[in-house]
């Protein structure tokens, strides 16, 4: 089987298969997808080393906060 390659790699993390995909990424975006690119994008820039200590602090607490489990979540499913 014949690999495919890549048409890029946004953050480093999200791989990108053809122009097509960046559009539909961008065209079924929701609130919970649009968290987790803003976070993807801000851990990149943190590897990158574009903040400063007291701005990846401020980062960090707040990838945190967001990404608390909700009380859902934290809740076992039954067996």
């Amino acid at each position: 089987m014949e690999e495919q390659q890549l048409y890029g790699n946004l953050f480093n993390s999200i791989p990108l298969i053809n122009e097509d995909h960046l559009e539909l990424l961008l065209s079924t975006m929701d609130e919970k997808t649009a968290i987790y690119y803003l976070t993807q994008a801000v851990r990149f820039a943190y590897e990158q080393n574009v903040y400063s200590l007291g701005e990846c602090e401020i980062i960090s607490k707040s990838i945190r906060l967001v990404h608390r489990p909700t009380k859902e979540e934290e809740t076992p499913l039954p067996i």
